[in-house]
């Protein structure tokens, strides 16, 4: 059953109250005194302390304080001209109190009452900690070894308080990594609040971060907290904050430094505990050598550097990526190609993730069939407007403008047999792209579906 120790300088009790506990099943050590029971307390782990409340030398409360910290449960015991202690005790953190002389069955419903809540709150700690582990996980779909050091060193970062700075193309998936950040940390019951620094104006960005008092200025008819106030216990992202008004900088990086902000029109600062993050697609460092962005805020920022790879640096995401945003729109029935997942993984993706997630979303809207092909992909990018030069880039190893350039030289005198002069260049195109037809469709800026259609016209496959 349960560990009990046992604390009271009436050696009768002791005896009495080990007897029935020990006839209930559980173990018992006991003490003579709180000193010496806190004395066993360093040296065993207990799932419960009983103490006597009035004894010489420390007492009950002595025992209470330092036992709470470790999470045990703690009954104490008194007499009738000490219920205002008990009282005192139970407002402190007491499972509960048991006034002498007391039943058995007082002391052993108090006993298990306290074993119980003290079990229910371990299990809702575990349960609260495997939320936040799953909480964590939510929305990261890799399989690359770059992905995979990435939120490895994102993982170490929550375990700090310092602030991070996550850089990355647009699309790349920064905004998951810094909630992956936010929820893997000890502050992950706290807010999250994002502010993107690109989308308001320096007026309205001051008052935005750091509230204002009611007339501040016109229009502002009550008081507002602001954004990092709204953090207070959680964590500020800031995206874009390369576009953060160089005005802005400075109050900034003295909310960070001495923990408060200064709001629109107040007189003092406002105390504040905040962990931030900031997210940008620009270099900083270059805008910090500019004279764009001020060095010392990038420096107190970009404590912790966390860099995305773009989608291009990690292929072999791209085809996980692709089946979880397919769940994601088509539920499990949808199904997709192998050609057609070659023909993604060939692809620059110039817009991350979430080129590749639009993508995914208007092939699966338009779709005709619960499977999807090229020709699919063919039909929606030629409906868009785009043949597969186009949607690729310069995937074959070509310049994207080389479709404009001259392929043969002044025209025979004799004439030409088209025919055979595209036979030949589809033929050529094959062997630069290695046989690959996907490729070989895209450097000669034709839908597939068309090559795979000529192909079988000169009687190939």
């Amino acid at each position: 059953m349960a560990h009990v120790l046992l604390i009271d300088d009436d050696r009768n009790l002791r005896e009495v109250v080990g007897f029935i506990l020990r006839e209930a099943g559980h173990g018992v050590t006991d003490a003579a005194s709180a000193t010496e029971g806190l004395m066993i307390c360093e040296r065993e782990r207990f799932d419960l302390v009983v103490t006597d409340m009035k004894m010489p030398g420390r007492d009950g409360m002595d025992v209470l304080q330092a036992v709470l910290p470790s999470g045990v449960p703690v009954i104490v015991l008194t007499a009738h001209g000490t219920v205002s202690q008990a009282v005192a005790a139970m407002q402190l953190g007491a499972a509960s109190y048991l006034l002498k002389p007391f039943e058995r069955a007082e002391l052993l419903v108090a006993v298990d009452r306290a074993l119980a809540e003290s079990a229910l709150r371990r299990d809702n700690a575990n349960l609260r900690e495997l939320l936040r582990r799953r909480q964590a996980d939510a929305g990261l779909v890799y399989r690359s070894r770059a992905m995979a050091e990435l939120v490895d060193a994102a993982r170490r970062a929550a375990a700090t308080d310092a602030p991070v700075l996550i850089t990355g193309e647009s699309g790349t998936g920064k905004e998951l990594i810094a909630r992956l950040v936010h929820d893997a940390s000890p502050r992950w019951e706290g807010p999250l609040v994002a502010v993107n620094c690109g989308s308001l104006t320096g007026e309205l960005m001051a008052s935005e971060l750091f509230g204002h008092v009611r007339g501040a200025f016109t229009g502002a008819d009550r008081d507002h907290g602001g954004r990092i106030r709204a953090a207070h216990g959680g964590t500020l992202l800031l995206d874009e904050i390369g576009e953060l008004p160089p005005a802005l900088q400075p109050k900034l990086l003295r909310a960070l430094e001495l923990r408060q902000v200064d709001p629109v029109g107040g007189t003092r600062p406002v105390d504040v505990d905040f962990r931030l993050i900031c997210a940008t697609n620009r270099d900083l460092v270059a805008a910090a050598r500019d004279g764009a962005f001020r060095e010392d805020l990038y420096y107190r920022i970009a404590i912790i550097v966390l860099r995305v790879p773009p989608l291009r640096e990690r292929p072999e995401d791209i085809a996980v990526l692709w089946e979880h945003f397919t769940k994601l729109h088509g539920g499990a029935d949808v199904r997709t190609e192998a050609s057609l997942l070659a023909d993604l993984a060939a692809r620059p993706w110039q817009g991350n993730a979430r080129e590749l997630r639009n993508l995914n979303q208007r092939l699966i809207a338009l779709r005709r069939r619960d499977v999807l092909g090229l020709d699919d992909l063919d039909r929606v990018e030629s409906a868009a407007g785009l043949s597969g030069a186009t949607a690729v880039g310069s995937r074959a190893g070509r310049p994207a403008d080389a479709a404009t350039a001259p392929l043969v030289g002044p025209l025979p005198e004799g004439g030409l047999n088209l025919p055979k002069l595209e036979r030949e260049l589809i033929q050529r195109a094959l062997a630069h792209c290695g046989g690959n037809k996907t490729q070989a469709a895209a450097y000669l800026g034709l839908p597939r579906h068309v090559l795979i259609y000529r192909l079988k016209k000169f009687g190939r496959r």
